[in-house]
């Protein structure tokens, strides 16, 4: 066995292992990890110790466990960011604010992108998004299709860190938000000027103009965050 002292520093060279095997290509994500027992052997360690790494990697969003089957590493990152994301949210006392500043920083960009990288399958899913957002007369059902549109949009960027950091974002602004952009769906007036907005995001798009589909997305953020902002501080 290691002679450490210290169990810590035994259960990270475990980490360190798995993340070596992630680095050289040779586990991605679907793939099943080595046993307990072959890890304990590979790396003359105790098998409490690779169970506490893997306990880590599990908590940290890295593998999931299948009973009966193994360790695998996941096939999705998303949901792993968000749990960190939400307690540095709470506990430095940061407002919605800062999370929509994350957006109209982060989201021009993508546009930008998804103008440059899309393909015709990703771009017709977004059409269609829009095509039923504009026909929805269901104001939970639009601010569900607004939000499926934006990540479809971020998803096209080809940027895959950024996708997966927007989506912890999104999913934390809506649990800050509640019904605020169900209730902007409900004006008719709001209705038709998101309306317009999205199409001129997804005709910029299509056209492969990136300098369009940047500023007609931070214009649309823009009105969007603001009806945000005001809705929370009158709150």
């Amino acid at each position: 066995m290691l002679n450490k002292t210290n169990n810590t520093k035994v259960y990270e060279k475990v980490i360190e292992k798995i993340k070596d095997l992630i680095e050289k290509g040779e586990l991605t994500c679907g793939d099943k990890l080595p046993s307990e027992r072959e890890l304990c052997e590979q790396l003359n360690v105790s098998r409490t110790s690779v169970r506490e790494a893997l306990r880590v990697l599990e908590i940290l969003g890295i593998i999931k466990c299948k009973i009966g089957e193994g360790n695998f590493i996941k096939d999705s990152f998303e949901d792993s960011l968000l749990e960190p994301l939400s307690m540095t949210f709470m506990l430095h006392g940061s407002k919605t604010d800062e999370i929509l500043d994350l957006r109209k920083f982060t989201e021009p960009g993508m546009a930008a992108l998804a103008a440059k990288n899309i393909n015709d399958k990703q771009l017709k899913e977004i059409e269609e998004l829009v095509n039923l957002l504009n026909i929805t007369e269901n104001e939970e059902e639009c601010a569900e299709l607004d939000k499926k549109m934006h990540y479809k949009i971020v998803q096209a960027s080809g940027n895959y860190l950024v996708s997966t950091m927007m989506f912890a974002a999104s999913t934390l602004v809506e649990t800050y938000i509640e019904n605020v952009l169900t209730n902007m769906f409900r004006n008719v007036e709001n209705k038709n000027i998101l309306k317009k907005q999205h199409e001129d995001i997804i005709q910029a798009i299509k056209k492969h103009d990136s300098a369009a589909a940047s500023m007609a997305m931070l214009k649309h953020l823009e009105y969007t965050d603001g009806y945000i902002s005001k809705i929370i501080k009158n709150k």
